[in-house]
């Protein structure tokens, strides 16, 4: 009588925008993740990550295993690849052991990267609507190494 729910009150519940997948501090994950949204990782993770959205990395945060996202923002340890199609920053006090994919890269003074780092070319579309490479950009590869003094 009270407790019983009509079918009107039943709602359907549907994911509001973009919500973020949070790994907290002192939870620590064996295995990849997928996922749509934005992630953040304040524990430790072995595994690879594969995320459409934003991918971050917390100060306490530790991934062993490549990150593949849209962007990322590392402020804590990552030791494998990691490949964005868009903006990578390394925060300070940061340490990044591995290889980086990226179209646009920042990295704060006392950030630790040790590894190799590939710049990709951004694609514009011309006026036929086609994808072009954006002549102003070139692939760089080179070898980088930022130590804290």
């Amino acid at each position: 009588m009270f407790n019983a729910k009509s079918k009107s009150d039943a709602i359907d519940e549907k994911p509001v925008g973009n919500s973020t997948s949070l790994i907290g501090a002192g939870t620590s994950l064996k295995g990849d993740i997928t996922s749509n949204g934005d992630l953040r990782i304040d524990g430790s993770l072995v595994g690879n990550i594969i995320c459409s959205a934003k991918v971050v990395i917390g100060a306490n945060g530790t991934v062993e295993g490549d990150i593949s996202g849209q962007q990322a923002d590392i402020m804590g340890k990552v030791t494998g690849t990691i490949k964005v199609k868009d903006l990578l920053q390394l925060k300070s006090n940061c340490i990044v052991n591995g290889n980086l994919q990226s179209s646009k890269l920042q990295i704060e003074p006392t950030a630790n990267f040790n590894g190799q780092c590939h710049m990709l070319q951004e694609e514009t579309k011309s006026a036929n609507g086609k994808a072009t490479s954006d002549s102003r950009k070139e692939a760089i590869s080179h070898s980088a190494a930022i130590a804290v003094s």
